[in-house]
């Protein structure tokens, strides 16, 4: 019997084994898509407690506390810091064969070298232990992004974001590139995510947004053309400070057929507070998507696109905590007809950048991996993404789905690999998660004969998968 997250976690093979081992292990991290706190990073910030670096913001947390029985007071009310882990202790235990079991004793024993089990009993030994290790300033934000291996992270901000803490970041030490020497050699980027940008099923919400963004672009926005250079001039700044990556969190791609007079009108409409009609809206939305995938085509961006996210579903919990606290769903939505007409559509033109599809919906992973084969051009390695298991498929089984469509459909040696996606900076052992997935996929190949015992070949193509390839993807060599 193996022990639990024992040296050969997940690796289910001496092939696989040695595949990780002499190869994936301690190749850097390049992660290209997350949610961290540019703030938290730029500032070198330090935390007090367990609690504040692990489960401020983490809704799959409370996901799982709200399923034990847990009152809401200790996932995001005004329960102690120590009362909220107590909370997450007891949950713990109950997480058995769900990915929050593996990942919560990972960080533990990456970041703190905690074998222990989290559960009631062990949680005020693990506390103590682990506030301790926080008390150095070796666990500060910089130097845990630099102990994992970080080479590279883009974070998510809107066009109205100042970026200050990007600029701050770079001032204190110039212009530098990966690899140079520095006190702080992690290379932070933001990444442009202009959502906010085509919410316009909301007027009032709507227009106080806009409002910021004619703050932020310093453009009195009257017009649809307004809209556009604003965002064309916010683009720009974002590019000023090293961004190579835009980012869309879609339902479905927005694609209708339209004319210059209708989204103006429908911008005129909903700039005077009046709701459009779902024709209307749709067809701003596809305006909007389309002019801001002109705009990363021009700059040589990648655009990224989260796809199939049923979001906000609770309605009293989100009137009481907001968005992103844990009540969104995988959604069942229609995507190969959008898809292939907004690809197509930039594709007449020579205009389609290089690409992202994340897929929330596993009965679409065989549509996505067969949809981007139409669009690759033999201009770039892997132009057109199948990005990997994303939110709740970024487990296990998630991840296999995930790689055995592209393997089946495309070309999983041009694959970028994995990113975390989260705003918790202990969260990096999930790369190591997925990098022994994989070599597992391969060892097991191996050792059934699918794959030729060729260790440097399929060495080499872990590395590419895990690092190389991303490097190269996004430019950051």
């Amino acid at each position: 019997m193996k022990s639990f997250l024992d040296e050969h976690f997940l690796l289910q093979n001496p092939t696989a084994q040695k595949l990780y081992h002499d190869f994936a292990k301690d190749v850097p991290i390049i992660d290209y898509h997350c949610h961290l706190s540019p703030q938290e990073i730029a500032q070198n910030q330090s935390f007090e407690n367990l609690t504040q670096i692990w489960l401020y913001g983490d809704h799959y947390k409370w996901r799982a506390m709200r399923a034990n029985g847990i009152d809401e007071r200790f996932c995001t009310g005004d329960a102690s810091d120590y009362d909220k882990f107590i909370a997450y202790a007891q949950t713990v235990p109950y997480t058995l064969r769900n990915p929050l079991y593996h990942w919560t004793h990972l960080e533990l024993q990456r970041y703190f070298s905690i074998k222990k089990l989290l559960n009631v009993d062990s949680a005020p030994t693990i506390w103590e232990r682990a506030n301790q290790l926080l008390a150095s300033p070796d666990m500060s934000s910089q130097n845990l992004l630099q102990r994992m291996k970080v080479e590279v992270v883009c974070t998510t901000d809107d066009p109205t974001d100042s970026l200050e803490f990007h600029q701050q970041l770079r001032n204190s030490r110039g212009e530098y590139s990966p690899g140079e020497p520095s006190e702080f050699d992690v290379l932070m980027l933001p990444t442009f995510r202009a959502d906010k940008a085509m919410a316009v099923d909301d007027p009032e919400t709507y227009n106080s947004y806009l409002g910021r963004l004619e703050q932020a672009s310093d453009v009195h926005i009257t017009s649809y053309q307004d809209l556009l250079d604003a965002l064309q001039l916010r683009h720009d700044f974002f590019a000023s400070l090293g961004c190579r990556l835009s980012d869309h969190g879609l339902e479905h791609i927005y694609a209708d057929d339209y004319t210059d007079q209708e989204i103006e009108q429908a911008f005129q409409k909903v700039r005077q507070g009046q709701f459009l009609s779902p024709i209307e809206s749709s067809k701003l939305k596809s305006a909007i998507l389309l002019h801001l995938a002109l705009m990363d085509h021009q700059k040589g961006w990648t655009q990224q696109f989260h796809l199939g996210a049923l979001r906000n579903n609770n309605t009293r919990m989100l009137k009481t905590l907001g968005p992103d606290t844990g009540f969104d769903s995988i959604g069942d939505f229609s995507q190969a007809q959008t898809l292939s007409r907004f690809f197509d559509r930039l594709d007449r033109n020579d205009q389609l950048a290089k690409t992202i599809i994340y897929n929330l919906n596993p009965s679409d992973n065989y549509l996505i991996g067969t949809m981007i084969g139409n669009f690759n051009d033999g201009s770039v390695p892997g132009k057109i993404q199948f990005g990997s298991g994303w939110w709740f498929l970024d487990q296990k089984e998630g991840m296999e789905w995930q790689m055995n469509a592209l393997s089946n459909l495309g070309l999983l040696s041009r694959f970028v690999g994995m990113l975390t996606d989260s705003r918790s900076l202990l969260s990096y052992p999930r790369h190591e998660y997925f990098r022994r997935i994989l070599c597992n996929l391969f060892g097991t190949d191996i050792e059934n004969g699918e794959l030729p015992n060729d260790l440097n070949l399929i060495g080499k193509t872990i590395q590419d998968i895990c690092y190389h390839n991303a490097k190269k993807f996004f430019q950051f060599s």
